[in-house]
């Protein structure tokens, strides 16, 4: 079942790090030809940006940044890693800067309409109404053997207990944070990807969940 032109559909994508939330959310969105948008990339973006210009007024700084930012800069290689991972956890806690990405994920959603966004706190604060919210986990051994595989293609120094460390760190951070905890919407539907046998299972699960939702809200 498809979406048809006039059809508005939100989706939002939460879990922790390494999860399956990004590889899951994209192909979600190429298959049912949604807009996809990492918020954990926006929070990386910025991150890099304040440490590479160290400006004097972080909040003016980043509300110049993020208004008229090309979705391509996200793509830079160095928002990977373990440095601007720390600091992204760090940032992340402070509910200004929240709320400037906050703004810009919420107008990214307004202007497109049928979107799927990932990250933390999307169907608990970005996107609380979305049609469909899903719920990523992950064993911590798990994922960190995914994100370790990934860091290496750019970073063969790295080892795989950083790697670990640094996620677990980050998650507890993102767990016990004041300002939008990483938490599970009460209506989300729950992907356990370490019990999926792979990604096409995975794509299989969401694409259920999805076409019903369509139909219900759309007819056949």
């Amino acid at each position: 079942m498809k979406l048809k032109s006039h059809h508005k559909f939100i989706i939002a994508a939460d879990g922790s790090a390494a999860s399956g939330k990004t590889t899951g959310a994209k192909l979600i969105s190429k298959k049912y030809d949604l807009q996809f948008l990492s918020s954990g990339l926006l929070y990386r973006y910025a991150s890099y940006q304040l440490l590479k210009h160290k400006p004097k007024n972080t909040i003016l700084f980043l509300k110049k940044s993020f208004k008229d930012l090309n979705l391509k800069k996200l793509n830079n290689k160095l928002l990977q890693s373990p440095a601007i991972s720390a600091h992204t956890s760090i940032i992340a806690k402070k509910k200004k800067i929240r709320n400037i990405l906050k703004i810009f994920q919420r107008d990214f959603a307004k202007k497109f309409d049928r979107v799927c966004i990932e990250g933390r706190d999307i169907g608990t604060i970005i996107l609380p109404k979305a049609d469909i919210k899903f719920f990523f986990k992950c064993n911590l051994n798990t994922a960190a053997k995914r994100r370790f595989k990934e860091l290496r293609k750019t970073n063969k120094g790295i080892t795989f207990g950083e790697v670990k460390k640094a996620m677990h760190i980050r998650d507890n951070t993102d767990k016990q944070r004041k300002n939008s905890p990483l938490i599970q919407a009460e209506n989300a539907v729950i992907v356990q990807t370490d019990k999926l046998k792979n990604i096409k299972g995975m794509v299989s699960k969401m694409s259920e969940v999805i076409e019903k939702r369509i139909k219900k809200k759309y007819g056949s």
